[in-house]
């Protein structure tokens, strides 16, 4: 008997109050036409209502798709992630205190799939310790009605833990390229391959459904048996999805360089303009060696990137993303969390077994607020809590973090004459006495020996001895009048204070593969 249901019928037999798990990294695996039918029943009839709506990366392109199909008071209750910024209106009714809402690191989240899976107690690990999911502080409550505990302070042979609790999946909803009429689950044209299996299991060993979305259904017993990512035996329903409603990213609906069918040209990549951007991601650059294992975050980090492709580097080192793929070239903008070119895609959870596992030799990650403990948020904004992302995972666990960012937001830069000139200062100081909120901890990053930079377009800091120091100064500028005027506290200043690289400031570089011995 065939699977294949109607989206609406899918959305149906979700009942109110139900745990809805979704796989996720932007709008990569998710499923969109379900979501879709979900929002126009509730609209209709008021139902499901009530939902418990969980996922491990963000969700949504800032505007209508993705969670914010479920911005709607009383559709949900209770929503736990790893992110929400990329989902405006349903974090507008956790910030109006409607919905509650736990923001766990998104490695955590993938490991509890697992957990969940295997009827297993929970997920035990360091990941967390002195960030805001530690109890000590805020123990990843997101607003006044969130009052349940999710997460423990435990001892555990004298050494300190943070115990994620496991809960109950009522419904998974995954997604991926063909179904066969039993239910046997391909991801061929997708860009990750997440947590579906996990998420599969998860809730079959709670008692749940699982839905699928997919593009095609096949004849039972077609497809190969080694490209199936789910076995039918976990599969209820089938939902064929409209083109439209199944992007591999938030941009784009089919690639196949995004996917590993073909490999892409990637010289003809524009090189960034001479900004501030090129000169912190060409002095963070340096920090690469050859033979690391890279992770290189969204945003500012993509700097970093560009600048190693201009470079000719990108060969010399493994560049990762904590969605799953190794090599090639992380994309940018709307197109990730996908990969140009990936030598190889493994799942989720495994990633993070990576990572956690010190996996990461340097990683690049931006940087909101850092104040003098070398303490970095990048969770918090005002009111508006966005969540860490793999932002925990991956500062906690890298051997060198490199944090890259402006000492302001808002300034003018002209960079010339071989050093970077400060047209109009920032009128948001970036350099704070205390974090909004604490997604990196500078104490537990010192007790683990790690190696921490903050490189931005004016100054390179280091974290010693448990207090952010300035280490370097971009040629011709003053001390006191353009980097400390620019901070909200005073940093330890080295004996050793020098100036960053001049040729990092001039048109031309090239210098690169010198300097990281490549």
């Amino acid at each position: 008997m065939s699977k294949v249901v109607t989206p609406e019928q899918a959305a149906a037999a979700i009942p109110d109050g139900a745990c809805v798990a979704w796989t996720t990294a932007g709008l990569c695996c998710f499923a969109e036409e379900v979501a879709i039918a979900m929002q126009k029943r509730f609209l209709e009839t008021g139902h499901p209502r009530d939902l418990w709506i969980t996922h491990s990366c963000g969700c949504g392109d800032h505007k209508e798709r993705g969670f914010n199909h479920f911005g709607y008071e009383g559709m949900v209750r209770k929503h736990v992630g790893g992110h929400i910024g990329e989902s405006p209106k349903l974090g507008a009714l956790v910030l109006d205190n409607k919905v509650e809402c736990h923001l766990i690191p998104q490695g955590v989240m993938t490991h509890l799939w697992r957990q969940i899976a295997g009827k297993k107690p929970g997920v035990l690990t360091k990941v967390g310790l002195g960030t805001y999911v530690d109890p000590r502080l805020e123990g990843g409550k997101v607003n006044e009605i969130t009052k349940d505990d999710m997460v423990k302070l435990i001892e555990f042979e004298g050494e300190e833990y943070l115990y994620y609790k496991p809960f109950k999946i009522d419904v998974a909803v995954i997604r991926g390229t063909t179904c066969d009429e039993n239910g046997n689950f391909t991801m061929d044209k997708e860009c990750l391959f997440l947590e579906s299996l996990q998420l599969a299991m998860a809730a079959k060993a709670c008692g749940g459904i699982v839905i699928a979305q997919v593009q095609y259904v096949s004849k039972p017993g077609t497809l190969h048996p080694k490209t199936v990512k789910v076995p039918g035996v976990l599969v209820d329903y089938i939902v064929v999805s409209k083109p439209e409603n199944h992007l591999q990213t938030k941009q784009t609906y089919l690639n196949p360089a995004l996917c590993g069918d073909i490999r892409t040209p990637l010289g003809s990549v524009p090189p960034l303009p001479l900004d501030e951007r090129k000169i912190i991601g060409r002095r963070a650059a340096m920090e690469l060696r050859p033979g690391a294992v890279v992770n290189m975050g969204i945003g500012m980090p993509d700097g970093v990137a560009s600048v190693a492709a201009e470079e000719g580097v990108t060969d010399v080192m493994t560049l990762t993303t904590e969605l799953g793929n190794f090599g090639g070239m992380p994309a940018k903008g709307d197109d990730f969390p996908s990969t140009w070119n990936s030598e190889c895609t493994i799942e989720h959870p495994s990633m993070f077994d990576f990572y956690d596992g010190g996996g990461l030799d340097i990683c690049f990650l931006g940087s909101a607020q850092t104040d003098k403990e070398g303490n970095i948020n990048v969770s918090k904004f005002g009111t508006r809590v966005v969540g860490p992302g793999g932002f925990v995972n991956i500062s906690s666990t890298s051997k060198k973090v490199v944090f890259v960012g402006t000492m302001t937001a808002g300034a003018e830069y002209e960079v010339k004459d071989g050093t970077i000139h400060i047209v109009k200062e920032g009128n948001i100081k970036k350099f704070v006495p205390r974090v909004t909120q604490v997604t990196f901890s500078g104490k537990y990053s010192q007790q683990n020996g790690q190696k921490v930079l903050y490189v931005t377009e004016r100054a390179v800091f280091a974290l010693e001895d448990g207090e952010v120091t300035l280490i370097e100064i971009a040629p011709g500028l003053d001390v006191e009048k353009d980097v400390i005027a620019a901070m909200e506290f005073r940093p330890r200043i080295s004996p050793n204070l020098k100036e960053m690289p001049q040729e990092i400031f001039e048109p031309k570089w090239g210098k690169l593969k010198e300097i990281i011995g490549a």
